[in-house]
């Protein structure tokens, strides 16, 4: 597993093995072209609608729907990642370092390390030397707090959260959360999962929401920059480094660190979605969306873009009602 989403590095790879740089530059464009354009279409009207009493009521009905999307997307991403039961506690750490306020960075690293060591611990005793991976979480977060960002410093900030969200798109919740809610202050909590929504409602990779994010910031030049600095470190590292994939995951070392890293990633999407959930769930009748969204989604499986429109129009009518 490499940084970005994993709808990204499945498209990269596939476009990779099929044509030229060229080419790769071609797919990468028409990939993200369609997705970014009715993301940029659904910020406009947000920026221009959401105060208004329908517009708050579909926002309404749907933060509660993408919060169930999220926890089953959480639930099985974890069935295939969670390889020895001792990983739970690693992923429970996460969620503690997480709700604790520590830098989203720590738990990824810590992660890395310590299922690293654990595998690699019969070499240790041997006083084999220790060489500890060198992951993306080394980066330092962002600290600056600025209301009205210019493009270098979104630029800055959205390629590093391309560099180091591990796995699938919905761990960049929890680097949203932490850094543009708490250390930048440039989006509130219900605008990080307004944001969310969008991109998960969109087709596409969920990493769009970047677009929206993005348009907040500084309307259409913003978005822009915002998408592609978040999807171009993805693109750039595993087109370059997946030919060396299979040889990473064999290393004693590296391929554990990966699954530690990738544990460690689910219990921050776990700590975010449970903060999440507490922002939108505020009343029986969005539970209940929150549930029957839940519910529907383990037992059908239908495309969530379904379930968003169930929420945004249970909202509209208890708005105008």
């Amino acid at each position: 597993m490499l940084p970005g989403p994993s709808s990204t590095q499945l498209a990269t790879v596939l476009i990779r093995r099929r044509a030229s740089w060229l080419g790769l530059l071609i797919g990468v464009a028409c990939f993200i072209a369609p997705a970014m354009a009715i993301v940029l279409t659904l910020a406009w009207a947000y920026d221009r609608y959401h105060t208004t009493p329908t517009g708050g009521g579909v926002l309404y009905g749907v933060e509660p729907v993408v919060v169930a999307v999220v926890a089953v997307a959480l639930w099985e991403l974890a069935r295939s990642a969670v390889k020895q039961r001792w990983f739970i506690a690693v992923g429970a750490a996460a969620v503690l370092g997480y709700v604790v306020g520590l830098n989203p960075l720590l738990p990824l690293l810590a992660g890395g390390s310590v299922v690293t060591l654990a595998a690699n611990r019969g070499r240790l005793s041997h006083r084999t030397h220790l060489v500890l991976p060198l992951l993306p979480a080394l980066l330092p977060a962002a600290a600056t707090m600025r209301p009205r960002p210019a493009a270098g410093t979104v630029s800055a900030e959205f390629a590093k959260l391309g560099v180091i969200v591990f796995g699938s798109g919905y761990v960049l919740l929890a680097f949203l959360r932490a850094d543009l809610v708490g250390h930048l202050h440039w989006l509130t909590e219900h605008q990080v999962l307004d944001a969310v929504a969008a991109g998960q409602i969109t087709p596409g990779p969920v990493f769009t929401t970047a677009t929206f994010v993005g348009y907040l910031l500084g309307g259409v030049p913003l978005a822009l920059v915002a998408t592609a600095a978040i999807f171009l470190p993805s693109f750039v590292l595993v087109a370059v480094l997946e030919p060396f994939v299979g040889r990473i995951r064999r290393s004693p070392w590296l391929g554990p660190a990966l699954d530690g890293v990738t544990v460690a990633a689910l219990g921050l999407m776990a700590g975010v979605t449970i903060q999440l959930g507490h922002r939108a769930i505020t009343d029986p009748l969005t539970a209940i969306l929150a549930l029957a969204s839940l519910g529907v989604l383990l037992r059908w499986r239908p495309n969530a873009v379904w379930l968003v429109a169930a929420g945004a129009a249970v909202g509209v009518v208890r708005a105008l009602v």
